[in-house]
């Protein structure tokens, strides 16, 4: 799920993990409907749809806040709220154990600079899935 640690960052790419949270995500909308995860988390219906359809681009769609919203109906996990604070809290302590600053990983993945990976990981601006499961890959193959 997209709150869990990745296991072995070594052997997986950045694009693996997001296919991974698009097809756990689309499990969730899978076994409850797509209107009803529509209307249960408050995201667009065209996005929830191109969720159910795996479709690779709603992860450029879909922001962090939103999946947590559909992971938060899957019966075992916690609030929405919880999740995107566990995320939040797994790239920063992973950022301290890997000895990481934004500038370090802006330089390596070029989509973001060092001041849009500071307002993304803390919550200032929007992060989509994309965008996460890019940053949760490098930061998770830079621990030690």
């Amino acid at each position: 799920m997209i709150y869990d640690d990745i296991e072995d960052p070594e052997s997986t790419s950045a694009d693996e993990v997001r296919a991974n949270y698009v097809t756990d995500l689309a499990a969730i909308v899978a076994a409850r409907g797509v209107d009803s995860v529509a209307e249960e988390t408050g995201v667009d219906r065209e996005t929830i749809a191109m969720l159910a359809d795996e479709d690779a681009g709603v992860a450029d769609e879909l922001t962090l806040e939103d999946a947590a919203a559909v992971a938060a109906l899957d019966e075992d996990a916690p609030p929405a709220d919880a999740i995107v604070a566990e995320i939040r809290d797994t790239l920063l302590m992973g950022m301290t154990t890997a000895v990481l600053d934004v500038d370090t990983i802006a330089a390596e993945i070029d989509e973001l600079d060092g001041k849009q990976v500071h307002q993304k990981v803390e919550g200032r601006a929007p992060m989509t899935l994309d965008e996460y499961a890019t940053l949760h890959h490098f930061i998770a193959s830079r621990q030690r």
